[in-house]
């Protein structure tokens, strides 16, 4: 089959993790690959130890934390001349360790513009390019985390995520805020509470969107991938601990190539085209393996705060 009638999805954040391995999973599929992120060169050097055949990819620089990256990704994007069959918002940052907040090129804090608002201006930039996929089955899959939501064991570690009234937001986003509640800087809460944004994002979408363009939208908890870059700026001994941990005591632990096959199977198998739902394959893993149905926490999924939340993103990134 060539390349341009493979169906063509688009992964941020595949230099490593569960992004890289979603891309093998779906090119083993029989999928194109958009491989969207900040370091080319990395990206590269990793699909070629992964042994993904160089014509299933396409490397193109996305930085989701400049809002002007964002868009010249999709500009990039367009003028390579693929459809869009899928796009997987995956990338994310964690930097529990700050002291201060650090700030995207429009000045806002880096986790929540990294996370949430980099991604929610790149799936409202391209849902024209879905919408207008032949493919039968199209559809906008953003990544979760058991940590969004205090109802279960691996959210109720505090800080737990709150997203207040958005007064951080709604007050402009800019120094000297850096949260969404509009309280005191805390890392680890600000990567949660993009977790939640994520969600409300993907729900909102959907809300707004499935039924005139009949785009699947959907979240999902993989499992806990311990080993992966997204805890490289934790303490060493953390790094070493938690995946022991999560291996032998509470059992939550999948491999970064697991994980990834469970992100192909959400965009692309036929048992995932229900929209508006958060797939989760459990906080301890479930023996079959199998994936259910996970309800999002209260906060996830309140409808007018996914509506505020929507407005006020919106402005932030220049669509209104």
């Amino acid at each position: 089959m060539e390349q341009d009638q493979k169906p063509t999805v688009v992964i941020t954040g595949t230099s490593s993790g569960v992004g890289l391995y979603a891309a093998k999973a779906l090119v083993q599929r029989g999928w194109h690959v958009v491989m969207a992120c900040r370091d080319l060169a990395k990206t590269e050097k990793a699909a070629q130890t992964l042994e993904i055949p160089q014509s299933s990819y396409t490397i193109l620089h996305i930085d989701l934390a400049s809002l002007e990256s964002v868009r010249q990704f999709v500009q990039d994007l367009r003028a390579s001349g693929k459809s869009l069959d899928a796009l997987v918002g995956n990338a994310a940052i964690y930097m529990p360790l700050l002291k201060e907040p650090l700030r995207s090129p429009e000045g806002y804090e880096l986790t929540v513009a990294t996370n949430h608002l980099g991604h929610f201006l790149l799936c409202n930039l391209l849902l024209q390019d879905l919408e207008r996929s032949s493919a039968a089955a199209r559809r906008l899959v953003i990544l979760g985390t058991v940590t969004h939501n205090p109802d279960e064991l691996g959210g109720k570690i505090p800080p737990r995520p709150d997203l207040g009234n958005l007064e951080g937001l709604a007050k402009g986003f800019q120094a000297p805020i850096s949260m969404i509640d509009g309280k005191k800087f805390e890392p680890v809460k600000a990567y949660k509470d993009s977790k939640v944004c994520n969600v409300l994002t993907m729900r909102e979408l959907h809300r707004r969107y499935h039924e005139t363009t009949g785009i699947t939208f959907s979240s999902l908890y993989p499992g806990c991938v311990a080993t992966t870059a997204l805890f490289r700026n934790h303490y060493p001994l953390f790094q070493k601990l938690f995946p022991l941990f999560q291996k032998y005591i509470t059992g939550g632990f999948v491999s970064e190539e697991v994980a990834g096959e469970r992100v192909a199977a959400v965009v692309a198998d036929a048992e995932y085209n229900q929209s508006g739902l958060y797939w989760s394959w459990g906080n301890r893993q479930r023996k079959d393996g199998k994936s259910f149905i996970q309800t999002v926490s209260p906060q996830a999924r309140d409808e007018e705060k996914a509506e505020r939340l929507w407005e006020l993103s919106a402005k932030l990134v220049g669509l209104t």
